[in-house]
């Protein structure tokens, strides 16, 4: 499980954006940056420092995942047939703590990281308690008894700030994980640029 090693709203406002769209992000009240030099004039950015924001923010959205772990998908990416960029969404869009953050199993990304790695999540009945698992279309993903009443799970339930999206059919307490996604239909709150990302690393 990724340690979380800063506050998830640092990268808001670094990035000048609400990146999980959610009402208490401090960019709704101030879209400068973080400290005492945040409301400096910035300069301009080179391309190097276009595609790293790029990278960090699409990093950051799952929930911070590891640079390692994060360029190993990149490689995989890289690997399989068609456009890069769409592949690394999709693999992104597999794992199994994303999906939960999906079906509004959990309000945020960490909290459905969480739940998966205590055990709390079964892959076609199967408990799993391995966030990066990749979910295969057709898997079905349920909750364990006890995380059904579990107050953190009826709270993203009654979330009005987002949908589940089309490729998971939700039924109550069960998801199915229909199809990998493409860019255009994973509901990103702001723009997500995997095609900077890939330009960062095949540099």
């Amino acid at each position: 499980m990724t340690k979380r090693t800063s506050a998830k709203y640092k990268l808001d406002r670094r990035m000048g954006e609400n990146i999980w769209g959610r009402p208490k992000s401090p960019v709704n009240k101030r879209e400068y940056g973080p400290g005492q030099h945040g409301q400096r004039r910035k300069g301009k950015v080179s391309d190097f420092g276009i595609q790293l924001r790029a990278k960090q923010k699409l990093k950051g959205y799952y929930g911070d995942i590891t640079e390692k772990q994060f360029k190993k998908n990149y490689t995989e990416a890289s690997r399989m047939k068609g456009d890069t960029s769409q592949n690394l969404i999709g693999l992104l869009e597999r794992r199994l703590d994303a999906i939960v953050y999906r079906a509004k199993f959990t309000p945020t990304i960490w909290s459905a990281r969480q739940l998966v790695s205590h055990g709390h999540v079964r892959v076609n009945g199967v408990k799993c308690n391995i966030a990066s698992r990749l979910v295969k279309p057709g898997d079905e993903i349920t909750l364990g008894t006890k995380a059904q009443e579990m107050a953190l799970v009826l709270e993203a339930q009654s979330l009005s700030e987002r949908e589940v999206p089309d490729y998971i059919a939700a039924d109550g307490a069960k998801v199915t994980f229909t199809r990998v996604p493409t860019l255009d239909e994973v509901p990103y709150p702001v723009k997500m640029e995997p095609n900077l990302v890939v330009e960062f690393y095949s540099r």
